[in-house]
C-alpha cells in the first residue's frame, strides 16, 4: 500500500470538525495538518491522545488530533467549580 488514510480532528468547546484524508505513505503530522486545512491555531498534535511532534510519520488509520492552548489552568477551573458548588449547597 503506497497510501495511508488518516483522520484529522480539531475541537472547540461544544463543536468539532473532522477531515478524512488519503495521503502518501510517509506523510508527517505537519503535512497532514496542512493538507486538512484545519489547525491554524493549533499549538500541538496528538495521535489517539499521545502527543507527537511535527515530524512524526503517520500510519494507516491514525487519528491526528490538533491541540489548542489551554484557556484556563485545569486546577483553577476545578477550584472554581468546587467553590460554586459549595456556595450553592450552603444552608443559611
Amino acid at each position: 500500500m503506497d497510501h495511508v488514510t488518516v483522520t484529522v480532528v480539531e475541537a472547540w468547546p461544544g463543536r468539532f470538525e473532522t477531515v478524512a484524508l488519503t495521503l502518501p505513505k510517509g506523510t508527517t503530522a505537519a503535512q497532514a495538518r496542512e493538507a486538512s486545512g484545519l489547525g491554524t491555531m493549533a499549538t500541538g498534535m496528538a495521535v489517539f491522545g499521545v502527543r507527537v511532534d511535527e515530524g512524526s510519520v503517520l500510519n494507516d488509520g491514525d487519528r491526528l488530533e490538533l491541540l489548542r492552548a489551554l484557556t484556563i489552568d485545569p486546577k483553577d477551573a476545578r477550584r472554581k467549580r468546587a467553590e460554586a458548588r459549595s456556595v450553592k449547597h450552603k444552608k443559611w
